[in-house]
């Protein structure tokens, strides 16, 4: 359910940037996600067709990146992409982690006409 919030605040940047350019319609927006948000596309696109109505993003169409997750060892700096369960580096066996990708929440771009 957290997908409404999330898509209430992409749509008040949308057109927040639309009303700054005075924009007549936007036709896409392009966000990245990062997969360790949990947010599912297909539910912001819902919203989102919900929010727009009557407004001009109305008919926009979502486009999403989807980033994988990824961390860095503390212990020897090996750069991985992070497995369900694989919580510790395949280099080293070290369990000090940091993420580094996966928890982007971002609108990338906004195509107008």
């Amino acid at each position: 359910m957290h997908e409404l919030a999330i898509t209430q605040s992409i749509f008040d940047i949308v057109l927040e940037q639309a009303e700054k350019t005075k924009t007549r319609r936007v036709s896409k927006v392009n966000l990245v996600i990062g997969e360790m948000t949990g947010v599912v596309g297909d539910c912001v696109q819902f919203y989102f067709d919900f929010i727009s109505k009557g407004t001009l993003a109305e008919g926009a169409t979502l486009s999403f990146v989807m980033v994988p997750p990824k961390a860095q060892c503390q212990g020897c700096n090996e750069l991985f992409e992070l497995k369900e369960f694989g919580r510790t580096c395949p280099s080293c066996g070290g369990n000090r982690l940091q993420i580094v990708a996966g928890k982007e929440l971002f609108v990338e771009s906004i195509e107008v006409e």
